[in-house]
């Protein structure tokens, strides 16, 4: 059960530290002279540039879902730990997967956001970069071990 219990753990720490890096990282999308991420865009074209992501709608969208990603996410480890010594024998770890789950629908939704209007303010030579993959990388992670955790019962 031990060994169970701290598998689950790296995979939900696995999936939290993609969310980070995929959030944080400037790479969602790049090209042979610039790049850009959900807050800024760089160019390298007369001298390195970096200008502040637009102000559309759907990229504060995109934001926003993968900023409730992160909080999600963490929430639900922390309420794991409290669960895992509060939580009677044989008990089910509902809410710890609920919060997991709604953080994996969270950050799928702003990389499909992000895919469908991108386009529109990505110059087509650019292509998606490490950060934007990482996103879609972290979703199956944190739904699996979302799903694992309304699976899970507490044994002594």
């Amino acid at each position: 059960m031990l060994l169970l219990l701290l598998g689950i753990v790296l995979l939900h720490v696995a999936a939290l530290v993609l969310l980070f890096v995929s959030t944080i990282v400037s790479v969602w999308t790049t090209g042979e002279t610039s790049s850009a991420d959900l807050w800024i865009n760089c160019t390298s074209v007369n001298g390195f540039h970096c200008d502040p992501a637009s102000t559309g709608e759907w990229i504060q969208a995109v934001q926003a879902l993968m900023i409730l990603s992160i909080i999600f996410s963490c929430l639900s480890l922390f309420l794991f730990f409290c669960q895992l010594f509060t939580l009677q024998k044989g008990g089910r770890f509902f809410l710890t997967g609920t919060f997991q789950i709604l953080a994996s629908l969270f950050v799928m939704s702003g990389a499909i956001i992000y895919t469908v209007m991108s386009p529109e303010w990505v110059p087509e030579t650019n292509s998606f970069g490490y950060s934007y993959i990482l996103a879609w990388v972290a979703f199956p992670l944190a739904l699996i071990s979302g799903l694992i955790y309304v699976i899970l019962r507490k044994r002594e």
